[in-house]
């Protein structure tokens, strides 16, 4: 089957199987998706899984944020790098870290993300990155444009200020409950 596609190439929508945004093949919102319980017709919405929970996101998000920076802080200690390091010497390996830490954080994000969309993170959390068109995988090039809006602004200038931005934008974002990374990339994130 498709390796983009968890479901093994199964009817999206009715007839058998599981489409690709959850359930058991059937609309959740009825034969009538216009209805005043549903989306409007053509909604992406239509058929999909709920969307996560931003708190959940979070969540998820955090829990990689600790996997990953526990990899960057050992390489810091290894390559004996700091961040607090100011003086012009130093403030190449500064820019160094930054580089690796925004390398390490996209790369994590990327391979994680091809064969189920699911970091480790979202997979505690039972959540999963889905493209909104049709609520497959992402492909890569996808996944490498919603991890470099993410990450390269954390890793080289604002990072506790950007994160609050990107992915909280989904806590006001209506209807898909999209980060600015998921709005660049075209993805939502699902429970699974």
């Amino acid at each position: 089957g498709d390796p983009n596609n968890p479901y093994g190439g199964q009817v999206p929508y009715g007839g058998q199987g599981q489409n690709p945004y959850g359930g058991q093949g059937q609309n959740p919102y009825g034969p009538y998706p216009g209805g005043p319980d549903g989306p409007p017709p053509g909604d992406p919405l239509a058929g999909m899984a709920p969307l996560a929970p931003s708190g959940k996101r979070v969540l998820a998000r955090v829990i990689d944020m600790v996997l990953v920076g526990i990899v960057v802080y050992l390489l810091t200690l290894l390559f004996r790098v700091s961040e607090t390091d100011f003086d012009h010497a130093d403030a190449g390996r500064s820019i160094g870290q930054s580089f690796v830490a925004a390398i390490l954080y996209i790369g994590y994000d990327v391979l994680m993300g091809q064969r189920r969309g699911q970091t480790l993170g979202k997979r505690l959390m039972n959540l999963r990155v889905a493209r909104l068109d049709n609520g497959l995988t992402p492909d890569t090039r996808t996944l490498l444009v919603r991890a470099a809006v993410l990450w390269l602004p954390f890793a080289f200038c604002c990072a506790c200020v950007w994160t609050a931005i990107c992915g909280g934008w989904s806590f006001i974002d209506r209807p898909y409950k999209q980060g600015l990374h998921d709005k660049a990339a075209k993805t939502v994130v699902v429970v699974v």
